[in-house]
């Protein structure tokens, strides 16, 4: 079953637009842009509905792809009744232990590392790391209720504990777009709800623009496009203006002369033969990134820049892709294909001081993609791990599993 569409009755097929902190019962902000015909998505095969609650707001309506079923018109039923009212949990859950995990050989290269954790039985969920090169970590598992979603980490390549560690050979965002292919059918899932956030959302778009057939609903936070404008912002002075005492240090390590493209001249540098150099330059290149990742600076996060095997990884494989433009076709190749995965059910979740991802790309991804949810945080800046941020995205989750048991999803 896929989930599909957001809509409101003042213009039509537009989508509705709610900004909320989870502090605040209210929305913030929000006029609605008129829904141009560039935008409007085919009704057949699902049909958008909404309706006003008696506060005046919009009540946003999900179904299942075939509206003329007895089906959908229990799911639509369900979610006029009880599932709208209930509260969301916001809370992390608990930590738990894998109950199975692997390796996977993508190819003659590279081997990927997975594990599975929560229900056996559950609805599939695979969460995309950041990065590329962060790997990912046992707190990730923890924005998944463990009882409903069958929750599927793994390493993107170079990254974490795949092998080989920090390479750079048969590593593009289309390698890694077929290996998630390679693992949803080694588990052997039939489709799954994809969640990803910074280069994570960048993964998660272009994996489900490739195979939205695959794909029940989305989630994404700190939205990342890879255009040149983002890059700019923060590896050529932009985010420098609001972390000064953090860019320096970054700066300073480029002679100046090289200073013009200080992604070309870090490029070099971990790259280097001298395994010295590499390392010195990956360690500055990750602590630039740490200190700017939360809305207020988080010491314990920072101190993971001083590790060597997680700053090269993470260092050499973002630097990797970033001068090669994210290998994408065109800089604005991800905006460019939303109506390949405009019927999907997505929730952004945003920071409204996220520097390292600045509002501006998911602002940008809303106004191409309008039937998206997006929330904007107002009190947070990129990490996931930001109270704000958190509650967001365990919220997304609960909102897409209530849907999905209101639809009849069996265990």
């Amino acid at each position: 079953m896929r989930l599909v569409g957001l809509a409101s009755p003042q213009f039509g097929t537009a989508a509705t637009s709610l900004f909320f902190s989870p502090r605040l019962k209210t929305p913030d902000t929000a006029p609605i842009p008129p829904f141009f015909p560039r935008f409007r998505p085919s009704l057949p095969p699902h049909r958008l509905f909404s309706n006003k609650t008696p506060s005046g707001r919009n009540k946003l309506l999900l179904c299942v792809e075939n509206h003329y079923s007895p089906t959908a018109q229990q799911f639509r039923t369900s979610m006029e009744t009880s599932k709208e009212s209930q509260e969301l949990n916001r809370s992390l859950y608990p930590h738990i232990e894998p109950y199975s995990s692997g390796f996977l050989k993508v190819s003659d290269i590279h081997t990927l590392y997975w594990e599975q954790s929560g229900n056996p039985n559950g609805h599939p969920v695979v969460f995309l790391h950041g990065g590329p090169g962060a790997g990912t970590s046992a707190s990730n598992r923890r924005f998944f209720d463990p009882e409903f979603y069958r929750i599927i980490l793994f390493d993107q390549r170079g990254s974490g504990k795949s092998t080989p560690h920090a390479c750079l050979e048969d590593n593009t965002t289309w390698d890694l777009v077929n290996d998630i292919e390679k693992l949803r059918e080694h588990l052997e899932i039939p489709e799954w709800q994809v969640f990803g956030g910074s280069w994570g959302s960048t993964l998660a778009l272009a994996y489900s623009q490739s195979h939205p057939d695959r794909v029940t609903g989305i989630i994404l936070r700190g939205i990342f496009l890879l255009r040149k404008k983002e890059l700019d912002w923060f590896y050529e002075g932009g985010a420098a203006a609001i972390f000064p005492d953090a860019w320096e240090p970054f700066r300073d390590f480029i002679p100046e002369n090289e200073r013009n493209n200080f992604i070309v001249a870090y490029h070099k540098r971990l790259n280097s033969d001298d395994n010295h150099i590499q390392v010195t330059a990956a360690k500055i290149w990750t602590t630039w990134e740490l200190m700017t990742a939360h809305l207020i600076q988080n010491e314990e996060n920072i101190k993971r820049g001083e590790d060597d095997d997680f700053s090269l990884a993470f260092a050499r494989i973002e630097n990797h892709y970033f001068v090669n433009k994210g290998f994408f076709p065109s800089d604005s190749y991800l905006l460019d294909n939303v109506d390949k995965i405009r019927h999907i059910s997505t929730v952004i979740v945003q920071g409204r001081y996220d520097v390292c991802c600045p509002m501006m790309s998911a602002w940008d991804l809303h106004k191409a993609w309008p039937e998206a949810e997006l929330k904007v945080v107002p009190d947070a800046g990129h990490s996931a791990n930001e109270i704000g941020i958190a509650a967001e995205l365990v919220a997304a989750n609960e909102k897409f599993k209530n849907i999905l048991k209101s639809g009849g999803f069996k265990m």
